[in-house]
């Protein structure tokens, strides 16, 4: 077991039972000319979470951490995407059209896919979900079971978005979630600061909040061992 400062307080996991939740480091998100760029977004709210992600990933890949990735996005016909989310925003920006990087949030197109600077290793599972929350509509839950996870440290874009609806998705399934705040970012400052707090107030009423290095200097006994 191994324990380190959170908020709202001590976070015990252990490196056995626990998984590195990697959510959406999508190119239409992430990169300049991307499809949130498109929209009027600033990029580089996201991209400051690339450089301690990239460090995180190998600390946990040392430490022989079970790391998983997740994509949003849909089939090419749009089955899986609901009026509710396709009737969105300007027609000519919405899911499926052309974008800079391929049709918007499409699998199989660049876009789609995640950054080169954190990129799956071989063996490292993706799941590609049709929705904001990563257990609905995908297998997440059924591979989390089957691998014994019971703990889930959780990164990506958005914070607000993608991270908050799966935190609470974990939270409902009876995971024990530590976000890491450098490791989540949103296009909207306000929307990260308040997002994190929502996540630990009230005694930690949907997980932990902590940073990246705190975590890795948790893992490090795990290290040493491997």
């Amino acid at each position: 077991m191994a324990t380190l400062e959170a908020l709202p307080g001590p976070f015990t996991f252990d490196p056995a039972t626990t998984a590195l939740l990697v959510i959406d480091m999508q190119r239409d998100f992430m990169e300049p000319g991307g499809f949130g760029e498109t929209l009027g977004n600033d990029v580089s709210q996201l991209r400051r979470t690339i450089a301690p992600t990239a460090a995180l990933l190998a600390a946990c890949r040392a430490a022989g951490l079970t790391i998983i990735h997740t994509r949003e996005g849909h089939l090419p016909d749009l089955s899986d995407c609901p009026p509710a989310k396709l009737n969105r925003g300007d027609p000519g920006m919405r899911i499926g059209a052309p974008g800079p990087m391929g049709r918007i949030l499409i699998r199989g197109e660049y876009g789609h896919d995640i950054i080169d600077e954190l990129a799956p290793a071989p063996g490292e599972p993706v799941v590609d979900k049709p929705g904001k929350g990563a257990f609905y509509a995908t297998g997440l839950g059924e591979l989390l079971t089957s691998l014994g996870v019971r703990s889930l440290v959780v990164t990506g874009v958005t914070t607000e978005v993608c991270v908050h609806t799966t935190v609470r998705e974990a939270n409902d399934r009876g995971y024990e979630c530590l976000v890491l705040s450098d490791c989540v970012g949103s296009y909207f400052p306000e929307f990260q600061e308040t997002g994190l707090k929502m996540i630990a107030a009230q005694g930690g009423i949907f997980g932990w909040v902590a940073d990246s290095p705190t975590f890795i200097a948790a893992l490090q006994p795990t290290l040493q061992r491997t």
